[in-house]
């Protein structure tokens, strides 16, 4: 597949999703396992961005490693290719727990529940929240910061003056 648009190779358009959405996700997450209201109003809102952000990371990887093919290969730009393969499995992680968190909120733990007679006795149904909690907290630092982490690299590959493009 050709990733360009225009001229401008696509990785540099999609790259700019990923940088909203998965901290976007990873906030919505956070946000619905902490604040009821929240919780409410986002609902479907939190798993579905999530899902946003999962089709996205591979398409950008992709575009990623279409780019890296046609640009001088350097230090730089071999350690930002090397960083972008560690987002999907947050992005993966996300997902899940944002829809096992919706689910959790919406179909279990709740007064008029559908499946509330499955988890008996309101401290388990604490346990289990306060762990999808801890597991959400866990998940919204280790996506964000795989996501810094990434941008900076790419940044570092750019503006280094180290980015060079092979002539085809």
């Amino acid at each position: 597949m050709d990733y360009e648009f225009n001229g401008l190779p696509l990785h540099v358009l999609l790259v700019h999703f990923v940088v909203v959405v998965v901290p976007v996700a990873a906030l919505c997450t956070l946000l619905a396992a902490a604040w009821p209201a929240a919780r409410r109003r986002l609902g479907i809102v939190t798993p579905i961005i999530a899902l946003g952000a999962l089709i996205s990371v591979p398409i950008t990887t992709q575009a990623g490693e279409w780019l890296q093919a046609r640009v001088g290969h350097t230090e730089l730009v071999a350690a930002h290719a090397a960083l972008g393969t560690t987002l999907l499995p947050w992005a993966v992680a996300t997902f899940l727990v944002a829809a096992l968190q919706w689910f959790w909120f919406r179909f279990v733990n709740a007064p008029d529940a559908r499946f509330a007679s499955r988890v008996p006795g309101r401290t388990a149904r604490r346990i289990i929240t306060i762990a999808l909690a801890v597991v959400v907290v866990v998940l919204a630092i280790g996506s964000v910061a795989t996501v810094v982490q990434i941008g900076e690299s790419g940044v570092r590959a750019i503006w280094t003056g180290s980015f060079t493009q092979n002539p085809k």
